[in-house]
């Protein structure tokens, strides 16, 4: 394959992304949902820990464990901003 081909591939796989962050920010917005009706905290650090434990567990690489924890370091946080916002819409 040519630059042209794996640049086509890389979008590809950004769109089927896009669609999985879509799908886990709706399942954030649904748990937001029911963190207020039970009068639960947004940040629950040891949920986060159980997370990023179970995508290191699962990583196949390239990229390094602590490389890919940062990137859902970054998602979740992402996630539990929506989780705020959709709190403040009550």
């Amino acid at each position: 394959m040519d630059i042209a081909d794996w640049r086509k591939k890389i979008d590809e796989l950004d769109e089927r992304i896009v669609q999985l962050i879509s799908e886990r920010a709706k399942a954030a917005e649904a748990i937001g949902e029911l963190k207020r009706k039970e009068a639960k905290p947004v940040y629950e650090p040891s949920r986060e820990q159980e997370v990023f434990e179970h995508v290191r567990a699962v990583n196949p690489g390239p990229l390094a464990d602590a490389e890919l924890q940062h990137v859902y370091e970054r998602i979740i946080d992402v996630m539990r901003s929506l989780q705020k916002k959709d709190s403040k819409k009550d």
